[in-house]
């Protein structure tokens, strides 16, 4: 930046404010982790299937439902690791019977809002629809490396870093498409 804060003529950046902000819970052991993961998987698959109802793009509709259908297979995936860990099926209630949240349902990968992110992209293309979904994918990508390095055993740790894994091919097809049309 030329000229440093001498230069700056009041501008700010603009954006989402909770976008690429990490998600802390009082999530301490890992059934409670894989109850915030699995939480914010599903949070993030009903932010994708919300969004590609709302756009006009038929190829940005179809990519967010994809994305929602791999969150679906991602909790899958946790619910399997949860069973393999506790020795236990998920009562009716999992995740809320093991990790408390603020606003069950409307939290998603990077801890964002799912109503506070819907309402930021009304009016907003497709563009930054996907820019915000990048984001939001990075974060997610972020927290399963995190998660795996909690994980106190190699079977757990595999299972993220399989999730981390696929949120990178994510990323992948979201910039792919961004590229297309930009």
């Amino acid at each position: 930046m030329s000229g440093g804060i001498r230069e700056w003529e009041g501008l700010s950046a603009q954006g989402v404010p909770e976008s690429g902000m990490a998600f802390f819970s009082p999530a301490s052991n890992p059934e409670e982790l894989i109850g915030l993961a699995w939480t914010l998987e599903e949070g993030s698959r009903r932010f994708y299937s919300l969004l590609s109802g709302a756009l006009d793009d038929a190829e940005s509709r179809k990519l967010f439902l994809d994305l929602a259908a791999a969150e679906n297979h991602h909790k899958t995936s946790l619910i399997n690791l949860y069973r393999m860990l506790s020795g236990r099926e998920p009562a009716a209630d999992f995740p809320q019977g093991i990790i408390q949240m603020e606003v069950p349902g409307d939290i998603m990968e990077g801890g964002m809002r799912i109503s506070k992110a819907m309402e930021w992209l009304k009016g907003k293309g497709s563009d930054v629809a996907l820019e915000l979904a990048i984001s939001l994918e990075a974060n997610a990508y972020d927290l399963s490396v995190k998660m795996s390095r909690r994980m106190e055993d190699e079977k757990s740790r595999n299972v993220f870093h399989v999730l981390a894994a696929e949120e990178k091919i994510h990323l992948e097809k979201l910039g792919k498409l961004l590229e297309r049309k930009v």
